[in-house]
């Protein structure tokens, strides 16, 4: 009879009733509760939570019973408050559909009527996609039941009912209308730039929330396209000059007109990414985030084709990245930096003193709010660590870190020529793999010990002389191996040759030469005795956007080698604009390492003076050479362990790209797999996640050939890799 009860109680479980979704919301901020304390608690991602509140999906069992639960008890802790007349959050987004103006937002149900929950929870919602039909002028697709948002103060739990950004585009009347995720359009009243602003920060409910209790909320973005720009007294695009200075000249109107508004713009100034803010006033921020594509705001490098998408799908595309990477402040490389801040705050409110009132305090785990000066072997030329070295002098390895990525090949082997083809692998997201579990020097400076004992819990720069380390015999898994040593790149040089002497490398590349079997005797190091994992967080947020935008695109986890090979063909054409996402998200990982040594820009900078760059706390080159040694350890350790297991080795390397030859065209003649579809263990696996592999490209071994033959020279190798993916050489290869 139990057993019954059991079922019984189960199946009440699986329908425990829930309130509308603003409701959730509503709750979990009135207990100060973030969505990754809830998904921590209930064994989620943060990014399923953010789902039920939003309405896309709702929770399953066991879940679900136990959300049901936290919310009656906040429910109970937080009645809702009775109607104040403000503006409630959708539940569902508009939809723009080909030839009929798009349909209102349904409003909330009521918080104190929670609806029946469905027989069967929905399946995850992809997000909606305009149709590409002809323009209609903005007039004619503004739906009368969505007006501009009322001007008095929100709810709680509405506050950004409306998302993190709007496109603005001006019809040839000059009104003006925004476009937000989910298919939203919203009337923009504003006349001017500085009403615009203020409307933005009092009316338009735009923003997002902190990612991280002790940060801040993220500023509204307003995307401005050509038409936008001309109705607000822009340009609709910059002149030779101002793209040189980047931005528009003190003295042009629309500034004056912010200035008379007491409205103040960065150092940056009015450009392509701009900043337009009034000092925090009782601690709320008001700041409003431009971006410009017409005057080159979006990289085709990192964002393909967005500048030329329509208002409506470039909202989308914006959004996409905003919801699942964060809004951006800039390039993809100054929205990486941010991300880190975001996620990992410097600052956090003390415990009240003796009057009640608390304090902000250094927040541990954090980069803090000062920079750190690097070690002289870790500084970039020019810094001011480094302003006693003579004019001109050029450091060594014995004067320098230089742990950057891979660029190594050589000629084939007679065995390689007499196979068919080339075939080249690629790591998913390495940096972003790499950081991950990267125990990293935090808010102190690095300290100077001469002659240490080697200790690779301890993040640092260390002096070690690793040429006496020999890859014909090393240790794999523990057990010593024979391998051919000329075939394989060394794992202590960016270029792959053997060193020479003595010379500065991270704590991951001396780690390795230990792993390999080998004893080493540091003769100096610096040192961060203060240390944490500060990249995790990044990384894990920056994982779940790609693993979810690929799984949007056809491509899933834990699919068999050939099920992902056959997803993985031709998936960005299943959705372009996703497929632009996945671009931007792999730049977001790979620039915002890159500016964690961001080098001096623009005229009038000399070598021993500061650049601005140096004031952040998170202009860290340590960091960053950390991070680019464990991408290629984890690249050499892959490439060990298979030639260990199958005498197969790489012809080629670049960054996370490596070719081998082999007998037929696809990466399952490179790695193999057993019935099981289990491989090499330690070796390459192929996988969307990060640190899998991806098929980059196959060409003929006779192609291959003729490439080493058409670039030879001065004792120079060309490197396939970077040619594999399309077969086309552009440039002559100079090995940069």
């Amino acid at each position: 009879m139990s057993e019954l009860f059991d079922a019984v109680d189960a199946l009440v479980a699986s329908r425990s009733p829930l309130p509308p979704p603003a409701e959730r919301r509503r709750l979990r901020q009135a207990h100060a509760l973030t969505l990754d304390e809830v998904a921590a608690a209930l064994d989620v991602r943060r990014a399923t939570v953010g789902d039920w509140e939003m309405g896309k999906t709702e929770p399953r069992p066991p879940q679900r019973e136990a959300y049901a639960r936290l919310l009656k008890q906040l429910a109970e802790l937080y009645p809702a408050p009775e109607s104040t007349g403000a503006p409630q959050e959708e539940t569902a987004a508009p939809q723009k559909t080909a030839g009929a103006a798009p349909e209102a937002v349904a409003p909330a149900a009521s918080a104190t009527t929670p609806p029946a929950a469905p027989a069967t929870a929905p399946p995850p919602a992809t997000p909606a996609r305009p149709a590409r039909a002809a323009r209609p002028s903005p007039s004619s697709r503004r739906p009368d039941a969505k007006k501009a948002a009322p001007a008095h103060t929100p709810a709680p739990g509405s506050r950004y009912a409306h998302g993190p950004l709007l496109v603005l585009d001006a019809d040839a009347e000059r009104k003006v209308t925004g476009y937000g995720i989910g298919g939203l359009i919203l009337d923009v009243p504003a006349k001017s730039l500085p009403a615009l602003v203020e409307w933005t920060l009092t009316e338009a409910q735009l923003g997002v929330e902190r990612l991280h209790g002790s940060g801040k909320d993220t500023d509204p973005l307003l995307v401005l396209t050509e038409a936008a720009c001309e109705r607000y007294g822009l340009p609709a695009a910059l002149s030779h000059e101002e793209r040189l200075a980047g931005r528009l000249p003190e003295g042009h109107k629309v500034i004056r007109q912010l200035e008379r508004a007491e409205w103040k713009l960065t150092r940056r100034g009015l450009g392509p990414w701009a900043r337009i803010y009034r000092p925090a006033q009782g601690g709320r921020r008001q700041c409003v985030q431009l971006c410009i594509p017409s005057w080159r705001a979006l990289d085709g490098r990192a964002w393909g084709h967005a500048a030329q998408l329509e208002p409506a799908e470039l909202a989308r595309v914006l959004g996409a990245y905003a919801q699942r990477v964060m809004t951006p402040v800039g390039s993809t490389a100054v929205t990486g930096l941010q991300l880190m801040t975001a996620l990992s705050p410097p600052t956090r409110a003390s415990e009240p003193d003796a009057d009640g009132r608390r304090h902000s305090e250094h927040r541990p785990g954090s980069l803090g709010t000062e920079p750190v000066d690097p070690a002289p072997c870790e500084a970039t030329d020019g810094h001011p660590v480094l302003a006693d070295l003579p004019r001109f002098h050029v450091r060594g390895p014995g004067e320098r870190l230089f742990e950057e990525a891979y660029d190594w090949a050589r000629d084939l082997t007679d065995a390689e020529c007499m196979k068919r083809y080339l075939v080249g692998i690629d790591v998913n997201l390495a940096f972003g793999a790499a950081a991950n579990g990267a125990v990293v020097g935090l808010a102190t400076p690095p300290v100077r010990v001469t002659n240490p004992a080697f200790d690779a819990a301890l993040p640092g720069s260390w002096l070690v002389d690793l040429s006496h380390v020999d890859l014909n015999r090393v240790k794999v898994g523990k057990q010593w191996r024979d391998l051919d040593g000329d075939l394989l790149p060394s794992p202590f040089t960016p270029s792959g040759r053997r060193p020479e002497g003595p010379a500065w490398y991270a704590t991951p590349t001396v780690a390795y030469a230990v792993e390999l079997g080998y004893d080493i005797a540091p003769l100096e190091a610096w040192v961060r005795r203060e240390s944490g994992r500060f990249l995790d967080g990044w990384y894990k947020r920056l994982r779940d956007a790609y693993v979810t935008t690929m799984k949007d695109l056809g491509v899933a986890e834990k699919l068999s080698p050939a099920e992902f090979l056959e997803a993985m063909d031709g998936y960005k054409s299943r959705d372009p604009e996703l497929g632009i996402v996945v671009d931007a998200v792999k730049m977001t990982v790979k620039g915002g390492i890159g500016k964690l040594q961001e080098k001096a820009r623009g005229g009038g900078w000399k070598p021993g003076q500061a650049w601005p760059a140096l004031a952040r706390p998170t202009w860290r080159p340590d960091i960053r050479a950390a991070v680019i040694s464990r991408a290629r350890i984890n690249m050499h350790r892959k490439m060990v362990a298979l030639a260990a297991a199958t005498g197969q080795y790489p012809v080629a390397v670049l960054s996370d790209c490596a070719v081998y030859a082999a007998d037929g065209p696809s990466p399952l003649d490179v790695l193999p797999y057993d019935a099981d579809g289990k491989t090499v263990p330690g070796s390459f696996r192929l996988g969307v996640s990060p640190g899998m592999v991806k098929h980059e490209g196959t060409q003929s071994v006779l192609w291959g050939a003729n490439i080493l033959e058409q670039l030879a020279g001065d004792g120079h190798v060309a490197n396939l890799a970077r040619y594999i993916k399309t077969g086309e050489v552009t440039a002559k290869d100079t090995g940069e």
